[in-house]
């Protein structure tokens, strides 16, 4: 069973930073893609962006240039800093893995960016 499971959303004010953290079962995890989905109120889920095993990252323009997506595949383990937020930002973010017979879902965290 793949289990994923983020961490470190909360508030902030326009133009702060966060850093979500997400950790998955398994250590064959490593060998395939995760990413960063969000889902704002009233709107679709989105992929803010999606990095593959081997580092390779494929990013939303909408937040090109401010966030960074890393993966540490010795810990199974995937982070997003967020940097320069802005109210639009604010959303459930879910981190996902591509392991087969899925995509598998975290829970989310909050985002929420407001002065």
């Amino acid at each position: 069973q793949v289990q994923v499971v983020e961490s470190g959303g909360g508030s902030v004010q326009p133009g702060g930073s966060l850093r979500l953290s997400c950790a998955a079962s398994g250590s064959i995890l490593r060998f395939y893609a995760m990413g960063w989905y969000r889902q704002a109120p009233g709107k679709q889920r989105e992929r803010v962006v999606r990095i593959t095993s081997l580092g390779s990252t494929n990013y939303a323009d909408s937040v090109k240039g401010r966030f960074t997506i890393s993966r540490d595949n010795a810990k199974n383990t995937v982070s997003l800093q967020m940097n320069s937020l802005k109210p639009e930002d604010t959303a459930v973010y879910y981190c996902v893995s591509e392991f087969p017979g899925g995509p598998y879902w975290g829970q989310g965290t909050q985002v929420t960016v407001s002065s």
